[in-house]
């Protein structure tokens, strides 16, 4: 999928971006810039896309995107939902100093910078600590800002709590027509991916008779439209299983899927796992991470 190429704003007296945002609009366009971003959702879910990678997104998520690394949030509840807060630093490979990339005792930021054309998600306490330091970091003038994304960047260098989002490097040039015809097929899909989709309905979105837009589509992003909407419904299912409101026929039907066996065989295509499996995974987790809070606070 060809994304738009984005213009990072960075004020002229600062070497890199650093903001808190609120009824944030981060989400609207299929785009990618030469900074690295580092994004941290404080508040907010829905379903993000990052180079070839569909997954949910909710709160608490940190992850850390490498230069021209296509990717968009699509937020539930719309554009500009005030449900949605984050914290973004935008930065450029070399905005510390290109001589500081190669000096011996920085050997591991470069390795770092190439780990995350990928995309990473940073986990466990490595993200405690990049957290910390985010927040106060907003407000930092001067050498303090300096300091605290070099801090940040050592976390992330030193740390092994991190997987990778996508399967290979994805980067593609695109024009504004092509961007928007693409984004119009988004919005199309995720306002309606839990009633029936047709390939001439899709089509017409993107102005293009059916075979037309099937090779495009296969030919932008290397997935035919039907494996792009089994896995927005997946993964709308996978947050419907974490969620654990509503009973697993339930959640089949709610997100699209016209029978019980459809629905396991797509789900075990995409996640390895039945539903099941996925739901017992999550919960488990959930409630372990439950535990710690609850152990530590019997302490006082």
């Amino acid at each position: 999928m060809k994304p738009h190429f984005h213009k990072v704003p960075i004020k002229s007296r600062n070497s890199f971006s650093i903001r808190h945002e609120q009824e944030s609009s981060f989400g609207t366009v299929w785009h990618y810039h030469p900074e690295l971003e580092l994004h941290y959702l404080i508040k907010g879910h829905g379903v993000r896309f990052i180079g070839d990678d569909i997954s949910n997104f909710s709160d608490g998520e940190l992850i850390l995107l490498g230069e021209n690394l296509p990717h968009t949030w699509r937020v539930e509840g719309g554009e500009g939902s005030s449900a949605v807060e984050v914290i973004i630093i935008h930065f450029l490979p070399d905005c510390l100093g290109a001589d500081l990339l190669n000096l011996p005792e920085a050997y591991l930021i470069p390795k770092l910078f190439e780990k995350a054309k990928k995309g990473l998600v940073v986990n466990g306490k490595a993200k405690e600590e990049v957290i910390a330091i985010m927040r106060p970091a907003v407000t930092m003038q001067n050498l303090d800002r300096l300091i605290a994304l070099l801090t940040i960047l050592k976390i992330l260098a030193e740390t092994d709590e991190t997987e990778t989002i996508t399967s290979a490097h994805a980067f593609y040039k695109s024009n504004d027509s092509e961007t928007l015809r693409l984004n119009k097929v988004y919005a199309y899909t995720l306002s309606n991916y839990k009633n029936p989709i047709t390939l001439q309905e899709v089509a017409a979105i993107a102005n293009l008779g059916v075979t037309s837009f099937c090779r495009y589509f296969k030919l932008m992003t290397k997935k035919t439209y039907n494996d792009f909407l089994v896995e927005i419904r997946i993964s709308h299912a996978c947050r419907f299983l974490i969620e654990d409101r509503q009973t697993i026929e339930v959640i089949c039907f709610e997100c699209g899927f016209n029978n019980i066996s459809n629905f396991y065989r797509h789900f075990k295509n995409v996640t390895d796992m039945t539903p099941l499996e996925y739901k017992k995974k999550y919960l488990f987790k959930g409630s372990k991470e439950a535990g710690k809070v609850a152990e530590s606070l019997n302490r006082f």
